[in-house]
Formats: C-alpha cells, sequence, structure tokens
C-alpha cells in the first residue's frame, strides 16, 4: 500500500508521544502539524509543514487524512473544517465536551471517511479476545469487568514540563475520569462481543483531587444481548497499584488480560478453563501499540474503504454514556 501522509491537529503529549510515532510505524508520512502553539507542532517533527494555521494544513497537497487530538471542546469544529476540505479524519475519543457538539460533529462529517480514534479496539490482546469470543472458545459470555485507572493530580504534567491539564477543566473535556477513561470500555465492549451496550448507570465521586471533575467513576451496564459490564474507571489511582484489567467471563472459559489497557504495546493475557481451572497464557503481538493498529487500520480506509464502525454508533454510545452520568 502506498504510504498515507498524514495530518495532525492538536500536538500534545499524545500526538507527541503516541500518534505521530504510530503513523511512522505503521508505515506512513506525518506530513504536517498544527498546533496554537508553534513549539509543540514542530516538536512532532513533520515532513513538510509545522504551522499555527488550520487552513495551512487542510491545504498542503501531500496532506490525505487528519487525525484530530486537540482538547474534547474543539473537536466539533476542528473535525467539521477538515470534513469541508473534503479530507478524511480520525478524531480523539470522546466526540466531544457535549452531546450537542458530538451531534454537529457527526453530522459535519456528512457520509466522508469519519472516525473516533478509540485505540484500544486496537490492542493485539484485544483483538485476540474478540477473535476467541467470536469462535466460541469462552462458550455464552455472561459479564465483562472493567478496572482502569491512572494518577493523575491537579498540576499533572507527562514529562515535568509546564503542561496545560485540560482534562480537568469541565468546560474543555466535559468531565473527568468518566469522560476521559469510561469510553474506551463503553466501545471496547462492543468490539469485543459484537454486542454493544443498551442500557448504563454511573456512579461518579471526587475523593482525592480538588478539581471540579470527578476522579472516579463505577458504571453498571447491559448489551443488547444481555451480558453484564461492571467499569471502575479513576484519576485517584497510584500508578504502582494494580489498575488496569480486563476480564471477559464465560460459561467455557474466561479471559484476564492485565497491562493491555492503556497507549503502550504488551500485557499479559490468561485464559482460565471451567473444566478444568488450569490457566493458560495466550499469546499475542507484544510490539504492536494500539496507536499503531490504529494508524495501519485507518491508512487501509484511506486507501481501500472498510472502516467498520460508523459515527452513528460512536455518537449512540456517546450519548448513552453521557445521558447515564447527568441522571447520577
Amino acid at each position: 500500500m502506498e504510504p498515507v501522509g498524514w495530518g495532525v491537529v492538536g500536538c500534545g503529549w499524545v500526538a507527541r508521544d503516541h500518534v505521530a510515532p504510530a503513523i511512522r510505524a505503521a508505515g506512513h508520512r506525518l506530513v504536517a502539524a498544527c498546533d496554537p502553539d508553534l513549539a509543540a507542532a514542530r516538536g512532532l517533527d513533520p515532513d513538510r509543514v509545522a504551522t499555527t494555521d488550520l487552513h495551512e494544513l487542510l491545504d498542503h497537497p501531500k496532506v490525505e487524512a487528519v487525525h484530530v487530538a486537540t482538547p474534547n471542546h474543539t473537536h466539533a469544529d476542528v473535525v467539521a473544517a477538515v470534513a469541508k476540505a473534503g479530507l478524511p479524519v480520525l478524531c480523539e475519543k470522546p466526540l466531544a465536551a457535549t452531546v450537542p457538539d458530538a451531534r454537529r460533529l457527526v453530522d459535519a462529517a456528512g457520509g466522508a471517511l469519519a472516525g473516533a480514534a478509540f485505540d484500544q479496539r486496537f490492542h493485539p490482546a484485544h483483538q485476540r479476545i474478540a477473535e476467541m469470543v467470536a469462535a466460541g472458545d469462552l462458550g455464552t459470555v455472561t459479564a465483562i469487568r472493567i478496572v482502569y485507572g491512572c494518577w493523575l493530580p491537579e498540576r499533572w504534567s507527562p514529562d515535568g514540563r509546564p503542561h496545560d491539564n485540560w482534562r480537568i477543566d469541565p468546560a474543555r473535556s466535559g468531565g473527568g475520569a468518566l469522560v476521559d477513561l469510561a469510553p474506551h470500555g463503553v466501545d471496547l465492549v462492543g468490539v469485543l462481543l459484537g454486542d454493544d451496550l443498551v442500557e448504563l448507570t454511573v456512579r461518579t465521586h471526587r475523593r482525592v483531587h480538588p478539581y471540579p471533575v470527578d476522579d472516579g467513576a463505577l458504571l453498571a451496564g447491559v448489551t443488547g444481548g444481555g451480558v453484564l459490564v461492571q467499569a471502575h474507571v479513576s484519576f485517584n489511582t497510584a500508578d504502582p497499584l494494580p489498575r488496569r484489567r480486563l476480564e471477559v467471563v464465560g460459561t467455557g472459559a474466561q479471559l484476564v488480560a492485565v497491562d493491555t489497557l492503556g497507549q503502550s504495546a504488551g500485557g499479559i493475557l490468561t485464559r482460565l478453563d471451567a473444566a478444568t481451572g488450569t490457566a493458560t497464557e495466550v499469546p499475542f503481538d507484544v510490539d504492536t501499540t494500539p496507536f499503531t493498529g490504529q494508524a495501519r487500520a485507518f491508512s487501509a480506509a484511506v486507501r481501500e474503504g472498510g472502516w467498520p464502525w460508523p459515527l452513528d454508533r460512536d455518537l449512540r454510545l456517546h450519548d448513552l454514556l453521557q445521558t447515564a452520568a447527568e441522571r447520577s
């Protein structure tokens, strides 16, 4: 496949440490980068252009697809501009800080190639789980349990340098741990099972950190096929503690993935047999990061079509989560 020329809009630590390296690792090119901070755009080391002007990036003839990694409240406007330019767009999750903005984003994208950047879909361990579920290896799946936490203090920085921690600003993020971390699990349930959540209840708290958004949340739900789902997400779990675990429970076996949730490659996937109690480690690709898999998959869709997750589905799940949060 001919390498795809990418532009990245929003050059914070996620773009710098994960998106840009993934584009290159997937065999494609980072042509242009755009951020209000020109130094941040240059920090991604694009092949052609570093700019503060979105239209300069969109007008560049070598840009064939755009990854949007700006704060949540800006997603709708940036995606609208990318769609107007006629370019495929992959937008970081969640779709937006509010449901109305998420609807506006989906409307603006229209029928163009557009996706939400749920990188956990592409972790090789999660793809292996989906294959085993589809093959019937677990028997009847009855439940999914998720723990996804981190430590995010008010003055958190990814590298010790001054950092705008916009994830704790409700106007820009739309919420705290619930909005930042829970969308991964809400999406991943359907990816693993082929069976989306249709009911959801949420409980949040502000227990540890002195900021105006939640620093922890519990979720309980059920899929259309009757699988029970529970999740705990947090900004108040110390990093050295166990904090990333995914369990898929079936009548024939249970899969336990440890340290697969997150941006990095690797982790451990174990199958527990229901008849014998035997624990067997399940092999998977431990070298490919979920961001690399995502860049590879969306680039293939740019060249050949076939992106399997429509924005209408992403919007439905976004609405489900936000509605549950408003009821909590």
